[in-house]
């Protein structure tokens, strides 16, 4: 008969063997990455209330409190546990990565964009997005991206949203 200690502390010794050292992460935290991620790169908010610190560590002053899941930053430097992000206006500070997420989103850039069935102009519509509305980015062909909002679909001009760069696959 197995003990309850037992099994936990052979539960406890395969999760290390699995998920590694503390700290190791998908934003490059800790040594067990084969490879850091680049920066820039754009992440989104993991969570809808979310703290920018004016440094790398909860001793410094919140300078921003974000209310938007799914927001868009920039990582434009890792250190440690923290990220250096700007926002789409500019704005820039530290984010605890636990905060954030690799999951790619884009924020709508232009009064209204149309969104099309496929990557052209005359496409046929197959919705709307209104600026300031967060979409998950799908992909990016050339001049195109991809996304995904509200149960709707469709490609949208690269120009027309913020979390993208002119070089990006979106993946």
């Amino acid at each position: 008969m197995v003990s309850h200690r037992s099994a936990l502390i052979r539960a406890l010794f395969a999760a290390l063997l699995v998920c590694g050292p503390a700290g190791a992460g998908p934003f490059g935290a800790g040594p067990a990455m084969a490879s850091k991620p680049k920066v820039p790169r754009f992440v989104s908010l993991r969570f809808g209330t979310v703290n920018l610190r004016t440094g790398p560590g909860r001793i410094h002053p919140i300078e921003w409190v974000y209310k938007r899941r799914g927001l868009p930053v920039e990582v434009i430097r890792d250190l440690d546990t923290w990220r250096q992000v700007r926002d789409r206006w500019g704005t820039v500070g530290w984010i605890h990565v636990s905060n954030l997420t690799g999951r790619r989103t884009v924020l709508i850039k232009s009064k209204i964009v149309m969104m099309r069935k496929q990557p052209d102009e005359a496409a046929r519509a197959a919705a709307r997005a209104e600026a300031g509305a967060i979409a998950r980015l799908e992909k990016c062909a050339g001049a195109w991206c991809r996304i995904s909002a509200d149960g709707h679909t469709g490609w949208v001009r690269r120009t027309a949203v913020w979390g993208v760069y002119a070089k990006d696959d979106g993946k």
